[in-house]
């Protein structure tokens, strides 16, 4: 439980950041070029450990402190054995309590849920975050971590990686050519198996026996307090409302990521389920297609974003979309490989007079129709080569040396923008957003849904900072 150790440090530590009191972020301890940072690691398995592995392979780069709530599982073996000399911990507010002035940084490759509670108490602490996608649990989460971003004056990268290749810098390369304009529909598509396709539930699972070696209550974070059972577990979490945000939250990220930040796409103003099948008020749907409208901004249009999945769920193509387009470079999900035999996750954008297909993550656009295909083949600008993968981009923006390409003020707005779709498909329901009130106009609920769960007991400080 959150004992008088962790509410001593703070109320005396990232609450006095909070006021100004104490010295200033990590950002201003400069390194030199050479010189590595130390950081601390929360969650150590699945993808977690892949994270880490990513950030060690920079060469810049001291993994000091572990921390996963359940430590003895076989998936953290592989980490903990790689850095034996890290101190370890099972809940990171006795991490930051132990060792907080020990580290620069902090990886987040935890659940869902609780990435905000570990992100917001790093960036009180003046600590530089690496957090997996998508940031935060709710629409009011996302905010607040944005808010603490500008606040703490943090480097802080969401880990949707494919932002820092090829597919990014060319179409911010094709948006300032010309070549991407005055775009009015995308097609956005996941339809691969994902952990709770055949799966139904009409309540949550009964109690279970806790393991020894699992720190549940810390497992829970800011989260409804549910009852353990290992069908919530090592990703089942992402099947359920309550811990994970579906194949929108997990894959939307790596799919729209770029028309999103280089269209200034912002939020929705009307989401609506155009189809679901198994409906369901504790799981994900089988099958699901969104509908999001954009409003025009400034001399660009507006903007009518499909977004379809599910095994059974495909989205309309054009007659010459040929086959889908591969990353070699994405990694599996946890529930296995990514079907790509049928129809990869990927795009299709329709601009003035061009229609352009992608892939997901660093995969690049390709130009496969349109009135203006002929005349543009040999007007195409030359696409800057990317100078830093997404795990280096974010250890030199934590040196000061770069910018976080995928920093919360440009992935906060397109995580909000997944929030309200999922709001929308949790209800199955269409939902009317107003982007001056950031308020749900025609459904109560819903609007309370922009909040999330009420915060547990002990946790409510992590909504304060």
């Amino acid at each position: 439980m959150f004992n008088s150790m962790t509410r001593r440090h703070f109320g005396s530590g990232a609450l006095a950041v909070a006021t100004g009191t104490l010295a200033t972020p990590a950002l201003l301890r400069a390194k030199s070029l050479g010189e590595k940072i130390d950081i601390a690691c929360c969650g150590i398995g699945g993808r977690g450990a892949d994270v880490i592995k990513g950030l060690y392979a920079t060469g810049l780069v001291n993994v000091v402190a572990l921390c996963d709530t359940h430590l003895g599982s076989p998936a953290t073996q592989a980490i903990l054995t790689q850095f034996p000399h890290a101190q370890t911990f099972r809940d990171f507010r006795e991490m930051f309590d132990k060792m907080g002035k020990q580290f620069d940084a902090v990886s987040i490759g935890t659940p869902d849920f609780s990435h905000f509670p570990i992100a917001m108490h790093a960036m009180a602490s003046g600590k530089h975050i690496y957090c997996e996608k998508p940031m935060g649990h709710s629409f009011r989460q996302i905010q607040l971590m944005m808010d603490a971003e500008r606040k703490y004056k943090v480097a802080a990268q969401m880990g949707n990686q494919g932002h820092s290749g090829q597919g990014y810098f060319q179409f911010e390369a094709w948006v300032k050519a010309g070549i991407i304009r005055d775009v009015t529909q995308i097609t956005t598509f996941m339809n691969s198996p994902r952990r709770w396709h055949g799966k139904s539930a009409n309540d949550y699972l009964p109690a279970q026996p806790v393991p020894a070696d699992l720190d549940y209550d810390a497992w829970l974070a800011t989260a409804k307090p549910r009852a353990y059972n290992a069908g919530y577990m090592i990703g089942e979490w992402r099947s359920w409302y309550d811990f994970g945000n579906g194949a929108l939250g997990d894959w939307g990220a790596h799919i729209f990521d770029n028309a999103h930040e280089f269209l200034e796409l912002g939020l929705p103003t009307e989401v609506e389920p155009l189809y679901t099948q198994g409906h369901s008020a504790f799981l994900f749907p089988q099958n699901s297609t969104l509908r999001f409208k954009f409003p025009a901004r400034g001399k660009k249009p507006a903007v009518e974003m499909t977004w379809y999945e599910g095994q059974q769920n495909y989205p309309p193509l054009p007659e010459n979309f040929g086959a889908s387009v591969v990353d070699p470079n994405i990694p599996p999900p946890t529930s296995g490989a990514i079907e790509t035999r049928k129809l990869a996750p990927g795009k299709v954008i329709y601009g003035d007079g061009l229609v352009f297909k992608g892939g997901s993550h660093a995969t690049e656009l390709e130009i496969i129709g349109g009135p203006r295909a002929g005349e543009i083949k040999n007007a195409l600008p030359q696409v800057p080569v990317s100078p830093s993968d997404h795990f280096l981009n974010f250890v030199r923006a934590a040196k000061g040396e770069e910018v976080c390409r995928s920093r919360f003020s440009v992935s906060g707005p397109l995580c909000q923008a997944m929030a309200l779709g999922i709001i929308a498909q949790r209800l199955n329901t269409p939902i009317r957003f107003d982007p001056k009130s950031r308020r749900i106009s025609n459904h109560a609920l819903a609007d309370r849904l922009l909040g999330g769960a009420a915060p547990r007991r002990n946790w409510e400080q992590y909504y304060r900072l």
